[in-house]
């Protein structure tokens, strides 16, 4: 049995040295997966950066009407054009998003306790069962899990039925890295949350940005996609996207950076042009200012 206290510190990452070949399929760590795991994923990577821009606005499941997002039928489908995938619940799916969105869904698989409970990771079960993903036709199922917190044991437990359910079905699974707000943003915890969640199973993971991101996405077999956190003013959210990405991040999944945004549509733009088209953040930026109607 592995014993915490006699690891030695990591230190050869390889950082900079691309993963071995896996029969020509871009995706990190997705090489050997069958058909319709790598169909669906093939449709939330873009064919050429081998990046991906996701709209996230499954705030409501814990926080209700979130400033911006008061009116989802009003502000998701207008930017769905400026996106690669869609991230959100069910019921918002299914009430504020017309099914002629031509874009590929994650769906938020997990349900947790609300912003009202003392401890949101120690309550959560299955949102969305396997049968009911497939059927709205899902690119892939996320699910939260609290590494280093209470709930950790039942969320890496669902995060583990929902692989064994999504890979009989060939749904991918997201694994999402929760941050309370006593965790310690350190590289050290997102080393130790990103390899546990792609251990684990889930396919592609989601992160935050962190000071070392570069060993981060190194030491991780499956691509990171960064979250974008709180609402920062726009440079400096460009700026965290163009370090992420400079840095191994395989795309970016940004919620209220983009629609707390001054002009949302505009911000998604400048975002796809830092993932897909190698902007800096300063060149980004111009094309927001530029963009903003």
């Amino acid at each position: 049995m592995a014993d915490k206290d006699g690891a030695k510190a990591s230190k050869d990452f390889g950082v900079g040295v691309p993963p071995p070949e896996q029969g020509g399929f871009p995706v990190k760590g997705a090489g050997h997966l069958d058909w319709g795991m790598q169909h669906r994923l093939a449709r939330m990577f873009d064919p050429v950066s081998g990046n991906t821009v996701m709209l996230a606005f499954d705030h409501g499941y814990i926080m209700g009407p979130t400033s911006g997002l008061e009116r989802l039928d009003l502000v998701i489908p207008p930017l769905a054009g400026h996106v690669n995938v869609l991230m959100g619940t069910r019921g918002a799916f299914k009430t504020c998003v017309p099914p002629t969105v031509q874009k590929p869904i994650v769906l938020r698989g997990t349900y947790d306790t609300s912003v009202l409970f003392e401890d949101m990771s120690v309550g959560g079960g299955i949102a969305v069962d396997m049968a009911n993903a497939v059927a709205m036709d899902a690119s892939a199922v996320a699910v939260q899990t609290f590494v280093g917190a209470p709930g950790e044991k039942n969320s890496l437990e669902l995060l583990a039925r929902t692989v064994d359910a999504g890979t009989a079905a060939g749904v991918p699974t997201l694994g999402v890295v929760a941050v309370g707000k006593d965790m310690a943003r350190t590289e050290e915890f997102f080393l130790l949350a990103t390899r546990l969640l792609a251990e684990n199973g889930a396919h592609v993971v989601k992160s935050y940005y962190c000071d070392g991101f570069e060993r981060v996405t190194a030491a991780c077999p499956v691509p990171i996609v960064i979250a974008g956190g709180k609402k920062l003013p726009e440079a400096d959210a460009l700026a965290m996207a163009y370090r992420a990405i400079a840095e191994g991040a395989r795309g970016v999944d940004m919620g209220r950076n983009i629609f707390q945004a001054e002009d949302p549509a505009a911000m998604a733009q400048a975002v796809g042009q830092v993932v897909h088209h190698g902007f800096t953040a300063t060149e980004a930026f111009t094309f927001y200012q530029d963009t903003k109607a």
